[in-house]
């Protein structure tokens, strides 16, 4: 089994998983618009997914799935229906990284233009450690626990 983060976003999704793609490299594996979406089974019924309130005019070309593979990790995401958005509260993607040098890499990629919370640094618990919001709202942790690991 696998637990998979899947974001949503404001209409900037496909901005955002690039930005995620040239910070974790990986590969853009799949994306797919509502305007890419057939009506009826297998995509939004004729009137739309959302009832009255979905507009494939102001929809067409925002992402309805696109899927970032990193190694084992698979992130996932999509555009909300517009007014349906909710920022991330209450979670937070955790990255746990095989190197200093990486962690503090990633750290610093993801980390620009956001807000950070805890720097990146040593704690009790792992060489190094920070967490940060990043420019799209989503809430970050980045650690490499290194020799610490117990």
């Amino acid at each position: 089994m696998k637990l998979n983060p899947y974001l949503n976003f404001d209409g900037n999704c496909r901005e955002a998983m690039v930005f995620y793609h040239s910070c974790l490299g990986g590969e853009i594996a799949f994306i797919v618009t509502y305007a890419d979406m057939p009506p009826g089974e297998d995509g939004p019924p004729e009137e739309g997914c959302a009832g009255a309130e979905f507009d494939m005019e102001k929809m067409g070309s925002l992402i309805a799935h696109m899927r970032l593979e990193v190694g084992d990790v698979v992130i996932m995401a999509s555009d909300c229906p517009p007014g349906a958005y909710e920022q991330a509260a209450g979670t937070t993607c955790a990255l746990q990284a095989d190197s200093m040098e990486e962690a503090q890499r990633i750290f610093d990629a993801l980390s620009q233009g956001g807000q950070v919370f805890m720097p990146f640094g040593p704690t009790s618990w792992a060489e190094a450690f920070g967490m940060f919001k990043d420019k799209f709202g989503i809430p970050w942790m980045v650690n490499f626990e290194g020799r610490k690991a117990a």
